[in-house]
């Protein structure tokens, strides 16, 4: 594996700047087109699962996370509260509290649960100095977070539905889980202190991990405060562990916002909180795909996904022209000239890109491209249509294939 610190700064995807402040990078344009992909990728998958989006402020009153319990089991963690009027407001440390607050704004009936709710929103959380580095630990973070809020009976069938979703996302974006871990509670003053609501909550979760048949660890002291969690643990270049996407089961906040829904009976019930996050962190997420493919990422996920290479000047309108087509197709396309050197020399600066499109004298004439594929393989020339058809078809379906398999022994290697 690669190091996304040295790789991701080679590859113009993010950096850093001492005045911007360590653990905030910024993300150049062929990171913020990956980043953008991906997110898009991940409302997309949650939109077809029956979520629905929100979005919510980054700042909150300091009785906002006093009630949610994090600032007597995290405050450590979270940035200095600012004065503000007679009050204090707190850069939020998590979404959760936030996504309580718009469920408890109305009211709701059993009908309506299974209520999944979903944004891609900013969390902030006050990392010491030694341990901040490159993507995977900052402190500023886009989190793709997701509560559902549904009746006991359904708890299981929406864990089980996410840890679905999560290996759906890691089989398209080509990621590798070192392990999965049920996370539990340790020893110390950390953990919300309710011995039942933890003997529930751990029951729910390792029915999901039993029942999912993927082997699994449990490992105490790895739990969130307010509950345990299944992890999907994820190895960095240098072997270091970290967790990517989570499954969380939790009693305590619904208690604690006084949350609701009228039930079948019409009286009130307390709903539970499955907390859930596909790909964690966009920058965690970013700095693994990163390391897993060496900055060759998957065509759909790709920064540029084609690169159109004329042989001369005099193709340079025709290249143009089939950029404009990928662009109304919604492919990534650029342009590289003979400003930008030979063509040999051109073929290898874009070895990252899946695809590269050579065009002479002879593809201009009769409207074809010569394609070159990232592995190495040449498809016989083909119209430029059909050639964008067919990329349009496999990045469309978030393959991780970079051409119709059918089809990949007419391709020869060059």
């Amino acid at each position: 594996m690669h190091d996304h610190r040295r790789l991701g700064r080679e590859l113009e995807l993010f950096d850093t700047d001492p005045l911007i402040g360590a653990g905030l990078p910024y993300w150049l344009p062929d990171g913020a087109a990956l980043r953008h992909t991906l997110e898009e990728y991940i409302r997309t998958a949650e939109r077809r699962a029956g979520y629905r989006h929100v979005y919510s402020p980054v700042l909150g009153k300091r009785e906002l996370y006093e009630t949610s319990g994090h600032w007597s089991h995290y405050s450590d963690d979270m940035f200095p509260p600012m004065d503000l009027g007679a009050g204090q407001v707190v850069l939020r440390p998590s979404l959760c509290p936030h996504h309580a607050v718009i469920y408890r704004s109305r009211a709701h009936s059993y009908r309506e649960l299974p209520l999944r709710m979903a944004e891609l929103g900013g969390m902030y959380r006050s990392e010491l100095s030694g341990v901040l580095g490159g993507l995977t630990r900052v402190r500023a973070i886009q989190l793709n977070d997701a509560h559902v809020f549904c009746t006991l009976d359904q708890v299981a069938d929406e864990a089980r539905a996410a840890l679905g979703m999560i290996r759906r996302a890691y089989a398209a974006l080509g990621i590798r889980p070192a392990r999965f871990r049920l996370s539990l509670p340790g020893p110390g003053g950390k953990y919300v202190a309710a011995p039942e609501m933890w003997r529930r909550s751990t029951a729910l979760l390792t029915e999901v991990l039993d029942a999912s048949g993927l082997p699994y660890e449990a490992a105490e002291g790895e739990a969130a405060f307010y509950g345990p969690k299944i992890d999907v643990q994820v190895a960095d270049a240098a072997g270091r562990e970290s967790t990517l996407s989570t499954v969380q089961v939790d009693f305590h906040q619904p208690e604690r916002f006084d949350l609701h829904y009228t039930g079948a009976d019409g009286a009130k019930h307390r709903p539970v909180m499955v907390h859930r996050s596909i790909i964690g962190s966009v920058e965690r997420a970013v700095a693994h795909l990163v390391e897993q493919h060496g900055g060759a990422f998957p065509g759909w996920l790709a920064p540029v996904q084609l690169m159109i290479l004329p042989v001369s000047d005099a193709e340079l309108p025709d290249a143009e022209a089939l950029a404009g087509r990928c662009a109304d197709l919604g492919l990534r396309a650029e342009v590289s000239g003979r400003e930008r050197g030979s063509l040999g020399a051109r073929v290898r600066r874009a070895r990252l890109v899946p695809y590269q499109a050579v065009i002479g004298a002879a593809e201009a004439a009769d409207g074809l491209v010569a394609l070159r594929l990232r592995d190495g393989r040449r498809p016989a020339p083909m119209p430029a249509g059909e050639a964008l058809a067919r990329i349009g078809a496999l990045t469309g379906a978030h393959s991780t294939a970079l051409w119709d398999e059918a089809e990949a022994g007419a391709a020869v290697r060059g």
